[in-house]
């Protein structure tokens, strides 16, 4: 008996972009609990947030409006907030009561996330982070850069997932060939991930026209996290047609 086919890669909607253009005026639009409402109509399996501590992007509270809203009107998506792991970060996301929390290591300067952790290094100040949040019964998963040869600590520091940085991958949009290289390097640390017992997110630059051979590279992908490149087709298409359009390429 052959297994059963996978399923296509969730789509979570990174809200940030939105929050960064609202924050531009003391002003209450565009709404993030707007639009993230018309992305879950239009099939989006989850909404993402990245609230970092000076919060020019997502606010603090915004996340009980996001929660309500996932749980009021989509009980079936998810709602995953990445950050930093601060006390301060981990007493947030024990109040917003997240489905999956993704810890990434950005220095709070940081534009955006650029590289994942290195968790030989990092894996002692990791452990017990991951620990708490497990004992809040939040999934866990750790942003890390393509390395198949360095996930090991990952499954040791009981974490449930990892995304993978594709910002690279992202960055060779005028290069098929360096993109090839990038996707090679994805698949195969999404590969160990998988030998390792570990679920597989991606995240970072990723867009309608580099998804569909990220999802045929991976097909055990669990989900992917888009904000810039989706809040960007969205401008152009609308948020529902564009939520439509990314998960036609990653295959539903």
């Amino acid at each position: 008996m052959e297994p059963p086919e996978a399923m296509p890669a969730k789509l979570s909607v990174n809200l940030n972009a939105v929050a960064m253009l609202r924050n531009r005026r003391d002003l209450p639009w565009p709404s993030m609990t707007g639009l993230g409402r018309i992305a879950l109509a239009a099939g989006a399996h989850g909404l993402t947030v990245h609230p970092r501590p000076d919060q020019r992007h997502t606010r603090f509270s915004d996340l009980p409006e996001l929660r309500a809203l996932v749980d009021d009107e989509f009980p079936h998506a998810e709602f995953n907030i990445e950050g930093y792991p601060t006390d301060d970060f981990l007493s947030l996301v024990e109040a917003a009561q997240p489905d999956q929390v993704t810890l990434v290591p950005d220095d709070p300067a940081q534009a955006t996330s650029d590289h994942g952790w290195d968790l030989a290094r990092h894996g002692k100040f990791l452990a017990p982070v991951v620990k708490r949040l497990k004992k809040n019964g939040f999934r866990v998963s750790l942003f890390v850069d393509p390395d198949a040869a360095g996930l090991g600590p990952a499954r040791d520091l009981g974490a449930d997932r990892v995304e993978l940085y594709t910002g690279p991958y992202g960055a060779c949009y005028e290069d098929a060939g360096a993109a090839a290289a990038q996707l090679d390097l994805l698949g195969r640390t999404a590969d160990r991930a998988a030998e390792l017992g570990l679920g597989v997110n991606a995240g970072h630059d990723l867009t309608v026209a580099n998804l569909p051979a990220l999802a045929r590279r991976i097909p055990h992908l669990a989900e992917v996290s888009i904000g810039h490149g989706l809040t960007a087709d969205a401008l152009e298409h609308g948020m529902a047609r564009t939520v439509r359009r990314h998960l036609a390429a990653l295959g539903w």
